[in-house]
C-alpha cells in the first residue's frame, strides 16, 4: 500500500531534477557549466527596472559636468565592445563622494565621482570599468540571487535630512516597492573567486580595447595600500572596499595576468587628467559639503551651517549644499528659510528626488499643502519613498479622500522606518471603522468551573477602546440563527494584549455552544 507514495516521491524528485537540468547553462565569460535559475531576460529586466532608482539612491547623476560622463561612457563602451557577452551596457557618473563603483545585472554600471578623483590614468579607469563589466557579464549579481546571498547594506549617500531631523539615517529602509530589491543588490560583497575572475577577464578586455593591463596592477596596489590605512580612509571602507575587498593575492594575480597578456597599450594619464581636471577643481567644495554632513550627523548645527554655506559658495551650480542648508533649517524649526534653500536645490538639481522631498516637507510644515503635494509627487516619480507616500496620504486624508489616503498609507507601510510605522497606524485608523474584525480576534473560552467567557485580542499596532462584540449562534453552514447580547470592552486594550468578559450561556445546550461564534462589531483607537 506504500507504492503510490513512493511513486509520487519519485515523480517529485524527477520533476525537481528536470527543473535543475533545464536550468543548466554555460557561463558566457568563463565557458564553465553552471546552474542558471535567473534567465537573461530576467537579468535585463532587473537592470532596466533598478538602474534609475538606484542612481537616485546613490546621489543622482552627476550632470554638472556632462562631458565627464560622456568620457567615462566612452571608455566603458570600448571595453564593452570586446567583452564576452553583448549586453545593453550603460555607464554613468554619480554625484557621490564615496569612492565606489557598482554593476547591476544586465550591464548597468555606475561610478561615483569620489572614485574618479582618486584614479590617475585612463588605464586605471578602464580597470575599474572592465572589472564591473565582468561582474555583469559573468552573472555575478544573478548568481547571488540564485544563492540567496544578497546582503542588505546601508546606503552611503543620498541621505534625506541625513542626520538633522527625525528621519532615518539612510535610504535602505525608506525606498519602496521594487527599489528595495535594488537596494539589496547594490553593494553585493563579492567572493574571492568572483573578484579574481573579474580582475582577470577585465584585464583581458583592457588589452583587447588597447589599454595597458598594468593599469589594473597599479590600481590594485593602491587599493591594498589604502585598505591598510583603515579608519584614515573611511570613505573607501564604506564604499568600494565593502563590496570589492582588496588583497595582496589580487595584486599578485594581476601581475601574473599582466605578464601573460604582455605590456603595451595606452596608459592615458594626460588624457585622464584633462577630463578630470574640472572635477578636481570642484573637490574642495565637495570636501566642505562632506564635512558639513558629518557635523550635522553630530548635531553640530552651527558648524554644519558654516561649512554648508562655504560649500554652496564654492559649488554655485550644485544643489546638494542648498539641500543640506534646507535640512538644517528644518531641524531648527525654520520652515520658511528651509523652503528657500530647497527651491534653489530643486532648480539646480531638478532630476534629484531629495530636493523635491525636502521642498515638500518645508511646504507641508508651512501649511501650503498644494505646494507640498506637487513636490512630494515629483519626488515619488524619481524615487518612491516612505516619507513622500506618508505625507501624500495625510494630505489626501485631510481633504477627505479616504480611498487615496489609504492607498498612500498602505504603500508607505511597506517601509521598515518611522514613516512606515506611522503610515501603518494611519491606515488602521481609517480602516478600523469598516473592518474592526481585521484587528480584533474574538472567541469563547471556558474556565475550569465551566463558566464561559468572551475573549478578545488586540492585533492592531495601537491600543484600542470601545470594542464591541456579539456572540451569535450559527448553523452548520455558518448562517446566523440567533444573536446574543452585545459585549463592550470600554477600557483601552494594549496592542497584542487580551481581555475577557463572562457571559451567560445557561440557556444554551452543550451542543449549541459548539456553534457559537463571536462577531466583532466595532472598535476605535484609544484616546
Amino acid at each position: 500500500m506504500k507504492f503510490p507514495r513512493l511513486r509520487h516521491g519519485w515523480l517529485a524528485l524527477a520533476a525537481a531534477l528536470a527543473a535543475t537540468l533545464a536550468a543548466c547553462g554555460v557561463n558566457p565569460v568563463t565557458g564553465k557549466k553552471e546552474i542558471q535559475f535567473v534567465s537573461e531576460a530576467q537579468e535585463l529586466a532587473i537592470g532596466a527596472q533598478q538602474y534609475a532608482p538606484m542612481r537616485q539612491v546613490e546621489g543622482g547623476d552627476f550632470d554638472i559636468l556632462p562631458g565627464l560622463t560622456d568620457y567615462v561612457n566612452g571608455v566603458g563602451q570600448k571595453l564593452a565592445a570586446v567583452s564576452d557577452r553583448k549586453l545593453p551596457y550603460e555607464f554613468v557618473v554619480l554625484d557621490n563622494s564615496v569612492p565606489n563603483a557598482w554593476a547591476l545585472p544586465g550591464g548597468k554600471i555606475a561610478v561615483n565621482r569620489g572614485l574618479l578623483t582618486e584614479l590617475t590614468s585612463e588605464a586605471e579607469l578602464a580597470a575599474v570599468l572592465g572589472h564591473e563589466i565582468v561582474h555583469a557579464a559573468a552573472r555575478h549579481g544573478a548568481k547571488a540571487q540564485e544563492r540567496g546571498t544578497i546582503m542588505q547594506v546601508g546606503m552611503a549617500a543620498a541621505q534625506i535630512g541625513a542626520a538633522v531631523g527625525g528621519m532615518d539615517a539612510g535610504l535602505a529602509n525608506l525606498a519602496l516597492g521594487g527599489s528595495a530589491i535594488g537596494l539589496q543588490m547594490l553593494q553585493l560583497k563579492y567572493g574571492r573567486d568572483q573578484e579574481l575572475e573579474a580582475d582577470h577577464y577585465g584585464m583581458k578586455y583592457m588589452k583587447l580595447a588597447g589599454y595597458d593591463p598594468q593599469g589594473a596592477v597599479t590600481l590594485q596596489e593602491t587599493f591594498v595600500r589604502l585598505s591598510k590605512q583603515g579608519g584614515k580612509q573611511q570613505g573607501w571602507l564604506e564604499g568600494l572596499f565593502a563590496s570589492h575587498p582588496p588583497s595582496q593575492e589580487r595584486v599578485e594575480a594581476n601581475r601574473a595576468t599582466a605578464a601573460e597578456l604582455g605590456r603595451g597599450g595606452a596608459i592615458g594619464a594626460e588624457a585622464y587628467a584633462t577630463h578630470v581636471a574640472p572635477l578636481l577643481a570642484m573637490k574642495p567644495g565637495y570636501d566642505k559639503y562632506d564635512e558639513a554632513v558629518a557635523a550635522a550627523r553630530k548635531k553640530e548645527f552651527d558648524r554644519a551651517q558654516s561649512l554648508a554655506l562655504e560649500a554652496a559658495r564654492l559649488l554655485p551650480r550644485e544643489g546638494r549644499a542648498q539641500q543640506l542648508l534646507g535640512d538644517l533649517a528644518l531641524a531648527r524649526k525654520r520652515p520658511q528659510e528651509a523652503l528657500g534653500h530647497f527651491r534653489k536645490a530643486e532648480a539646480l538639481n531638478p532630476d534629484y528626488f531629495g530636493s523635491s522631498l525636502g521642498l515638500g516637507m518645508a511646504a507641508y510644515e508651512l501649511g501650503d499643502k498644494a505646494t507640498a503635494q506637487g513636490a512630494f509627487e515629483r519626488s515619488a516619480k524619481l524615487l518612491p519613498t516612505a516619507p513622500a507616500a506618508y505625507f501624500l496620504g495625510t494630505i489626501a486624508r485631510d481633504r477627505g479622500d479616504t480611498t487615496a489616503a489609504m492607498q498612500y498609507f498602505k504603500t508607505a507601510a511597506g517601509s521598515d522606518s518611522s514613516y512606515g510605522k506611522e503610515a501603518t497606524a494611519e491606515y488602521v485608523r481609517l480602516d478600523l471603522p469598516q473592518h474592526p474584525g481585521n484587528y480584533v480576534a474574538a472567541g469563547l473560552q471556558a474556565d475550569a468551573n465551566g463558566r464561559v467567557y468572551v475573549v478578545i485580542e488586540n492585533r492592531a499596532p495601537m491600543p484600542l477602546a470601545a470594542i464591541v462584540v456579539t456572540p451569535v449562534l450559527v448553523d452548520a453552514g455558518g448562517r446566523i440563527l440567533q444573536h446574543g447580547a452585545a459585549v463592550q470592552f470600554r477600557g483601552p486594550v494594549p496592542s497584542g494584549q487580551r481581555a475577557s468578559s463572562a457571559i451567560d450561556t445557561t440557556h444554551l445546550t452543550a451542543e449549541q455552544l459548539k456553534f457559537v461564534r463571536v462577531r466583532v462589531d466595532a472598535a476605535r483607537p484609544a484616546p
